[in-house]
C-alpha cells in the first residue's frame, strides 16, 4: 500500500470540511458563543476512536462553551492529511503528533509551542521524567505525551505449540524457522504479519538495529559507535536476506502491501500466527472474535545474533495546531484528556505504556499480556532503549523511501546488497549536510 497522493488528500480533506462543517469558528468570549475545535487523530481504530469520543463529551459537559467535532482519518493516511491541514492552517485546532512527525511539524512552524502553559500547568508535574525528555524539542514543548510506544512480539500460543516449538521466537532466526514451519497457504495459515506496505522502514530497522546490536550507537540508532551508519555493514545486508527469506515462505503474499491495520487484522483474525507491533494491539487483539485470550500472548522483542535487541520507546501525545485560532481551548482540551484518571484509562485501554507517574501504583500494568514489557525493563543491557534520528525534518521524506525501497527489494528489483549501499549513502549524506 503506498502513499495516498496528496491530490486525493486534499479531496478527502475537503469532504471532511464539507462535513465538519468546517474548520475553526465561533469565538472564546462571553455570551452564548461557542469555540469550535477539530481534533484530528492519526492511529485510528474503532475501540480507541470510541473512548476517545466519550472522554471528549466529558470534556464538553464540563466546558458547555466548547464543542470537539473528532476526525479519525483511516491509519495509513492519516499523516498525510494532518500534514495537509496543518500545510493549508484550515479546520484543524488539536492533533495527534508522533516521534515520526513532531520533527517535521515543529520545524515548519506548524505547532504551537506550549512550554509556558505546560509551566504552568498543575498535571504537568505528574508527567514522568522521561516523557518530559522525550516530547521536549529544542527545549520548547509541542506536544503533551498521552503514553509511549514499545514493540513486543505477540504469538499464537497454540501454532506455535503445534508447530513442534516449546515457546515463542526470542531471535529473528527463531522467527524465520517458527513462521516458515507454521505457513501453511493451503489452510489459510501463515507464519509472520510482515510490514511491507506503509511505514515499512520501521520494521526494517528493528531488524537491522538487532542485527548491529553490539556496535550500534545508542544515542542514535542509525549509526554505529565508529560513526558510520548501521546501513553499512555486512550484518545488514545479511538481515536483509533473512528479511527476503521470511517474506517468501513464512508470510503471506498480500503482506507486500500491508501496512499497520492490515498487519494487526492478520494476527487478530487469525491468518498469521507471529506479529511484531506496538503494545496498543493488546486491546485490539483482546477484542477479536476469532481467536481467544488462551490461544495468544506476548514475548520480548527478537535479540540479533550478539543475542541483544535495541529497543526503541516511542513518545505519543496531543499538540495544538499554531493556525489554531482558539489556542486557549485547544491547549484545555489537551491537559483534560492527558491528566487524571482519563490518561490512566486511555492507556489501559489501548495497551500504552503510561507518561504519567500516578499509574505506577495500578497493578494492571504489571499483570498479564504486560509480562513481556516487565521481563525487557528488567534487563536493559539485554534490552538496551536506543533513540532513532525520527525528529530530523527530512523523516518524511526518508518513510516515503523506505515505503518504495522495500517494495521494490521484495519485489526481487533490488538486491540486499544494493538496498544497503543506497541507504547507507542517503543517511550519510544527510548526516553530514545535517539537514
Amino acid at each position: 500500500m503506498s502513499t495516498r497522493s496528496l491530490t486525493g488528500v486534499a479531496v478527502g480533506l475537503a469532504a471532511a470540511l464539507a462535513l465538519t462543517g468546517c474548520g475553526t469558528t465561533g469565538t472564546s468570549g462571553g455570551g452564548n458563543s461557542t469555540v469550535k475545535l477539530n481534533m484530528v487523530e492519526s492511529l485510528t481504530n474503532p475501540a480507541r476512536t470510541t473512548l476517545l469520543k466519550t472522554q471528549i463529551a466529558e470534556f464538553e459537559k464540563a466546558n458547555p462553551s466548547i464543542s470537539v467535532n473528532l476526525i479519525s482519518p483511516p491509519t495509513d493516511s492519516a499523516d498525510q492529511k494532518i500534514r495537509t491541514m496543518l500545510q493549508s492552517k484550515t479546520g484543524i485546532d488539536v492533533l495527534e503528533v508522533r516521534d515520526f512527525t513532531v520533527g517535521e511539524f515543529s520545524t515548519n512552524g506548524w505547532l504551537y509551542d506550549m512550554t509556558k502553559d505546560m509551566n504552568s500547568w498543575s498535571g504537568w508535574v505528574d508527567i514522568t521524567p522521561a516523557s518530559k525528555a522525550s516530547v521536549t524539542q529544542k527545549g520548547k514543548i509541542y506536544h503533551v505525551p498521552y503514553g509511549e510506544y514499545a514493540t513486543t512480539l505477540f504469538y499464537r500460543t497454540d501454532l506455535v505449540s503445534k508447530a513442534g516449538f516449546s515457546g515463542p521466537p526470542q531471535s529473528w532466526a527463531d522467527l524465520i524457522k517458527q513462521s516458515e514451519a507454521i505457513n501453511d497457504p493451503a489452510k489459510h495459515v501463515y507464519g509472520y504479519s510482515l510490514r511491507g506496505g506503509d511505514n515499512s522502514g520501521v520494521e526494517v530497522t528493528q531488524m537491522l538495529e538487532a542485527y548491529n546490536a553490539d556496535q550500534i550507537d545508542l544515542s542514535n540508532g542509525f549509526l554505529l559507535k565508529n560513526g558510520k551508519t548501521i546501513f553499512s555493514t555486512p550484518q545488514s545486508v545479511q538481515a536483509m536476506k533473512d528479511r527476503l527469506e521470511l517474506f517468501k515462505k513464512g508470510s503471506p503474499p498480500s503482506s507486500i502491501a500491508w501496512g499497520y491495520p492490515e498487519m494487526v487484522q492478520g494476527f487478530s483474525s487469525g491468518l498469521t500466527a507471529l506479529l511484531l507491533q506496538t503494545q496498543e494491539v493488546i486491546a485490539t487483539i483482546g477484542q477479536s472474535t476469532t481467536i481467544k485470550q488462551n490461544q495468544w500472548s506476548t514475548a520480548p522483542m527478537l535479540v540479533g545474533p550478539s543475542g541483544i535487541a535495541p529497543e526503541v520507546v516511542s513518545p505519543a501525545g496531543w499538540g495544538v495546531a499554531q493556525s489554531s485560532k482558539n489556542k486557549a481551548a485547544g491547549v484545555k482540551l489537551v491537559e483534560f484528556l492527558t491528566s487524571g484518571s482519563r490518561i490512566i484509562q486511555f492507556d489501559k485501554d489501548n495497551g500504552m505504556v503510561p507518561s504519567v507517574k500516578s499509574a505506577a501504583k495500578d497493578p494492571f500494568f504489571k499483570t498479564g499480556k504486560w509480562a513481556s514489557y516487565i521481563a525487557m525493563n528488567d534487563q536493559p543491557a539485554k534490552f538496551p532503549v536506543i533513540t532513532e534520528p525520527r525528529n530530523v525534518p527530512w523523516w518524511a521524506e526518508w518513510k516515503t523511501k523506505t515505503n518504495t525501497d522495500s517494495q521494490k527489494f521484495l519485489l526481487g528489483q533490488i538486491t540486499p546488497t544494493a538496498l544497503m549501499a543506497n541507504w547507507d549513502s542517503y543517511w550519510s549524506t544527510k548526516f553530514k549536510a545535517g539537514k
